[in-house]
């Protein structure tokens, strides 16, 4: 029961739903920047006022606000007529004449009536909604029209007979059975059948003779007027009055003329009146501008129309809009429950009856309300269990199928492979596989408000995994199987890593359709961020003397102390982090790739950022433990100077490193070293110059080997006293001994020393190699103009 009450208020909300629509803005009636109304009359296009461009050619009217400005008159052509309403639909123009038409004083066999010069020279038709109205006693009244074929030759239109008995002083209305005031004696109408351009109206005695009896037993009026508008008005029984004469100011008289649109367009051909045909294709592209609009021709021109369902103003863009015909239903023969659509709408008889919803009442209760109901409870209550079902079913295909998928992308990811190399250390193997699950949970989905950066090999998103331990995760840009391949038998190798500065990878997970890694987080950024800061003060010397050592000191175990080794192929500063402690992590292995232990390099596609790239490894794409050692002499020259590597050029075209040589063989090194690094540094700046030129040697096999880098730099640590973990470390007399660290650290000279030394010592080494300074820094200079062509990094 609960279920079934549940569905029939669903439904109720459904239709509700359906029932209420939002309003829609009223469609404009005229064109942007021109007036749409004069007094309270609507001026819909193709009509206008003022401007030229407000209105179709032929169709200007006038607002005339000279007699009340608060209520101006619209009027149309010469001003005999007002303008009291435009129809678009009907093509019809309503318009008032004021005052008396003509009196028996006036009485002629002229054509003593005039519709104004407005009504003839614009074209508009006296519409067949009009009729003839005389009152008068012995009179006829025609309707006539120029036939155009000849001076004084004219057609009747319409007309009638007015007659009186002179002996009953009485005029009745005896035509009100008809449905029409006037049958003849006193007054009469006359119907007018057909569009006409009448010229006037004449008015004639029907005898000859002295009628002055018969103007002062009813006076005489003659018109046109809109039909029915004559039966409807007290002013009937006024102007039938005998005796009494009507006010002619107050008499204002409604006709409705027919237009169309003819000029700007090309003619039109003679048709029948009352006969409309479909607009050539020229005619209704330039005129009916709504794409729910059709085009028709007649006799005074060129009409649009909105299409049937539709309402507006087919002459603007847009301008035919639905009509909710459920608005007023019975109008529109529904006499049951209307349903608007778009174009028109449908009837039915309401729920729980039946019969004929076109007539009134015509839908009757069924005797079966009770059975229709519990049918139409118990058919929503199955739909919706048949609704829940589907969607159960569907939920179940959709996880079946997500988990199908990720055991395709597992296996396709060579995660068996993976199993089989960390097998051997179940531990290691729980560790390292992490379910997709898991890592779109900690990365909120991935979101992009988690991304911490990303390279040429993938973005990093900081996450935090149900243990609450925070990691960033690497999701991978590796798609090519190839390289999938290798991807995963380096994954396998970073796993057996346990250096503490190196990125600690703590899984992976291959689900996906391009493998992800998670890593440890590190979360006081990267040595460029903090290298290159505003200011003028970076890293004290002696943390940059650290970073470097604890980088050499990474690189010197991925070369030498892993099982295989691996070479980094992207060192630079912006893959060195630093933790909270200042201590360096060398991370991003996204390039790396594992040397076996019998090669001494490998030949592969040349892969790293310009700037730090080695020049031997870009020409001959040969990778070898040497470039990773040419990388790590661009960050010395980095530390030293604090200019980045790959956007720094001079004005002789020199890019960082080539300058920093050329300016140790002119012995005026002291121009590009960072001014902290003169003032903080000692005699190590000296040592760790001449330790970054031999990295960067040209040729690779005159590099020394990350190990007797390390070495070198951890030489310079001892000299310095550098104080790490509360302990002093000092050399004395050849051997290392540990010192509280209460010692105080002696006092030295913080200058840098003289570029002339620095120039003796680096010009002997050079001398034993056999060779000059000017033309290693000239070899230099042209292979580093060659790398430099390229001033962005990947």
């Amino acid at each position: 029961m609960a279920i079934a009450s549940a569905a029939v208020a669903l439904v109720l909300l459904l239709a509700m739903a359906a029932a209420v629509a939002p309003e829609t803005p009223a469609a404009p009636i005229g064109l942007p920047g021109c007036a749409t109304t004069c007094g309270n009359v609507s001026v819909p296009y193709p009509f206008g006022i003022g401007s030229p461009r407000c209105y179709w050619p032929g169709l200007n009217l006038t607002c005339d606000a000279t007699g009340d400005p608060e209520a101006p008159r619209l009027l149309l052509g010469d001003g005999t007529l007002r303008v009291a309403e435009i129809s678009l639909r009907n093509a019809t123009v309503r318009v008032v004449r004021a005052g008396s038409i003509i009196d028996g004083a006036r009485v002629t066999t002229d054509r003593n009536v005039s519709f104004g010069g407005g009504f003839v020279s614009h074209g508009y038709m006296l519409s067949n909604g009009n009729e003839l109205v005389l009152s008068g006693c012995n009179l006829v009244a025609t309707l006539v029209e120029d036939l155009g074929i000849g001076p004084g030759r004219s057609g009747i239109v319409s007309g009638c007979a007015s007659f009186c008995s002179f002996r009953n002083k009485k005029v009745e209305s005896v035509g009100q059975a008809t449905g029409k005031f006037c049958s003849g004696m006193g007054c009469c109408q006359a119907p007018i059948n057909y569009h006409s351009s009448p010229s006037g109206i004449r008015l004639r005695w029907l005898d000859a003779g002295n009628h002055s009896e018969a103007l002062t037993f009813l006076p005489a009026y003659v018109f046109v007027a809109e039909e029915g508008w004559f039966d409807r008005r007290p002013l009937a029984d006024e102007l039938l009055s005998v005796n009494r004469t009507p006010s002619k100011a107050a008499l204002e008289v409604p006709l409705v003329l027919l237009w169309g649109v003819k000029q700007g367009l090309p003619p039109l051909p003679s048709l029948p009146a009352n006969t409309t045909t479909a607009c050539s294709g020229d005619a209704g592209r330039m005129l009916c501008k709504s794409e729910k609009s059709v085009c028709a021709a007649g006799n005074l021109g060129y009409t649009c129309q909105c299409q049937d369902g539709y309402g507006g103003n087919p002459y603007l863009a847009h301008g035919c809009q639905d009509i909710n015909e459920c608005e007023q239903p019975q109008d529109h023969g529904c006499f049951g429950e209307c349903i608007n659509t778009i174009g028109g709408y449908k009837c039915q008889c309401p729920r729980g009856t039946h019969g004929n919803y076109t007539i009134r009442d015509g839908c009757v209760k069924s005797t079966a309300t009770g059975i229709s109901i519990g049918i139409g409870v118990g058919s929503a209550a199955g739909f919706m269990l048949l609704v829940l079902a589907g969607i159960f079913v569907a939920q179940r295909f959709r996880h079946k199928r997500q988990i199908m998928l990720r055991q395709k992308f597992f296996k396709q990811n060579r995660g068996q492979l993976l199993q089989t190399l960390v097998s051997p250390r179940a531990d290691i193997a729980e560790r390292m596989i992490i379910p997709v699950d898991e890592l779109a949970k900690a990365t909120n989905n991935f979101d992009k408000a988690r991304e911490l950066g990303g390279g040429g090999h993938g973005t990093v998103y900081k996450g935090i995994l149900s243990d609450l331990h925070v990691v960033a995760i690497k999701k991978s840009k590796i798609t090519v199987q190839k390289e999938i391949d290798e991807f995963i038998n380096e994954v396998a190798i970073l796993s057996q890593i346990n250096h503490r500065n190196v990125v600690n990878l703590l899984g992976c997970c291959l689900e996906t359709e391009v493998p992800l890694l998670v890593y440890e987080f590190i979360s006081n950024g990267t040595l460029y961020d903090h290298l290159h800061v505003e200011g003028p003060k970076s890293l004290p010397w002696l943390t940059r003397l650290r970073v470097a050592t604890e980088t050499a000191s990474a690189l010197a175990y991925l070369h030498s102390s892993v099982s295989i080794p691996i070479i980094h192929r992207d060192i630079k500063s912006s893959n060195i982090l630093l933790d909270d402690t200042m201590t360096s992590k060398v991370s991003d292995f996204g390039a790396s790739r594992y040397i076996p232990i019998d090669k001494t390099g490998l030949t592969t596609m040349v892969q790293g950022t310009i700037g730090y790239l080695d020049p031997m490894y870009f020409y001959t794409g040969r990778l070898t433990e040497k470039s990773d050692v040419y990388s790590f002499g661009v960050i010395l020259v980095e530390l030293l100077t604090r200019k980045k590597p790959f956007s720094y050029f001079f004005c002789d075209g020199d890019g960082l490193v080539a300058h920093f040589v050329k300016l140790l063989a002119e012995q005026n090194l002291v121009q590009i070293l960072d001014p902290q690094v003169i003032e903080e540094g000692g005699k190590e700046v000296q040592e760790v110059s001449l330790l970054a030129a031999s990295c960067v040697k040209l040729n690779a096999e005159d590099r020394p080997t990350m190990r007797e880098v390390e070495h070198t730099l951890e030489g310079l640590l001892v000299s310095k006293k550098y104080v790490k973990t509360n302990v002093v470390v000092e050399k004395i007399e050849g051997s290392i001994h540990p010192v509280r660290a209460h010692a105080t650290e002696e006092g030295s000279p913080r200058n840098l020393p003289r570029a002339g030394s620095l120039f003796r010592v680096m010009n002997c080494s050079l001398k034993n190699e056999g060779q000059s300074m000017e033309e290693w820094s000239r070899r230099y200079s042209m292979e580093e103009e060659i790398l430099m062509s390229a001033r962005y990094p990947r």
